[in-house]
């Protein structure tokens, strides 16, 4: 599948081939230590009017998933945690290739943001902070509203966000919100990376391309690694009746009765 392509700032108006030079930043001639000079490498950018700063392809001896192999010729290294995977060629269309990036960004965000949610309830649970905490059945749980009301206001809410991230991807750009200092030149956001002051006020994503891309790989990586881990919280809570931390407390005290293949033989 190709989920696995990771995220980047990708717009909708593909660009024609162009020169993408590559040299090694910082680099001084000495006697034992030559620069070495890297030829341009022509590569297909579908980054669009909005083309972000660290969409450039990485070089062939990138990492892949699967040492030895070869990459699929869409999948050039551009994407923050692309790893040549995409066994299906779901991505082989440019125009897909940059919703399921924007889709897989946006699913590894919320599955963080529910990871997070679910163990800091328990653990604070086990502090004796709270009392009768359940993630699997809060919906059916009284709120201060009525559902009917919560859902409504969730609605409205949630389609403003979407309707304006929406546009953001046919229209990079049409609906930065940063601030405007005089005689200072905002960045162009990319598209899922708004940045700027309001989302970015520690400025980790300006800079050179290269921490750049290694921030971004990071966040898609914890994104994977979250949508993971709320599969498994999901199957646990079915099969054993018990959240994630009671779970674990009962395989480090018992890992060779409390285990996935117990739990599967219990029902």
């Amino acid at each position: 599948m190709a989920l696995p392509i990771a995220s980047s700032a990708l717009s909708t108006t593909p660009l024609p081939l162009r020169e993408t030079p590559r040299k090694l930043v910082g680099a001084k001639p000495t006697a034992t230590c030559p620069v070495l000079q890297v030829k341009p490498s022509t590569t297909r950018l579908n980054a669009g009017k909005a083309a972000s700063s660290v969409c450039v392809p990485l070089p062939p001896d990138r990492p892949l998933w699967f040492p030895g192999s070869s990459p699929p010729e869409w999948l050039d290294g551009s994407l923050p945690g692309d790893f040549g995977f995409d066994p299906l060629g779901l991505g082989s269309d440019p125009e897909l290739l940059k919703w399921f990036a924007q889709a897989e960004l946006m699913h590894g965000r919320w599955a963080m943001l529910a990871v997070t949610g679910i163990l800091v309830p328990e653990w604070l649970e086990g502090q004796g902070f709270i009392e009768n905490y359940s993630w699997y059945d809060a919906g059916s749980r009284e709120y201060f509203a009525d559902p009917t009301t919560l859902f409504v206001v969730q609605l409205a809410l949630m389609g403003w966000v979407e309707g304006r991230r929406w546009a953001d991807m046919l229209n990079p750009g049409c609906v930065d919100i940063d601030l405007k200092i005089p005689h200072k030149k905002n960045p162009i956001p990319d598209v899922g990376y708004p940045g700027g002051f309001w989302f970015d006020p520690l400025f980790w994503g300006m800079g050179t391309p290269e921490p750049v891309m290694v921030l971004r790989t990071k966040e898609i990586k914890n994104g994977r690694l979250a949508m993971l881990a709320f599969v498994g919280f999901w199957f646990q809570a079915i099969y054993t009746g018990k959240g994630p931390t009671e779970n674990l407390m009962d395989h480090i005290a018992d890992p060779g009765h409390c285990n996935i293949f117990s739990a599967f033989a219990s029902h």
